[in-house]
Order: C-alpha cells, then structure tokens, then sequence
C-alpha cells in the first residue's frame, strides 16, 4: 500500500536526517536525500490514488 510506503520512507529519513544532523555522517546525507526523493514519488502517485478514489464516490 502506498500508505504504507510512504511512512516507512519518511521513517528512513528522519533517522539518517538525524545522523547527518548530530554526527555529521556524510553517508546519511545521500540516504536522507534518496528517502526524500522517494517520498516525492510516493506523494505523486498518492494523490493519484486519492484523486481516482474521489471521482468514483
């Protein structure tokens, strides 16, 4: 479920968001950065969902 998905990667980025921010781990950054590239996509093809959902009410 997209729902799901979208949890599990705003979950990802606040833990490495996290790392990068109090350690400075310059790994963490690029996985906060892809965690937030994928929620982008997430969020796109949520609203898609929620949309066609809508109209057939």
């Amino acid at each position: 479920m997209t729902h799901d998905q979208i949890v599990s990667a705003y979950e990802s980025y606040l833990a490495e968001n996290e790392s990068f921010e109090t350690k400075n781990v310059k790994a963490s950054a690029a996985r906060a950065r892809k965690a937030l590239g994928e929620l982008a996509k997430l969020a796109k093809t949520r609203r898609a969902e929620i949309q066609e959902r809508k109209i057939n009410l």
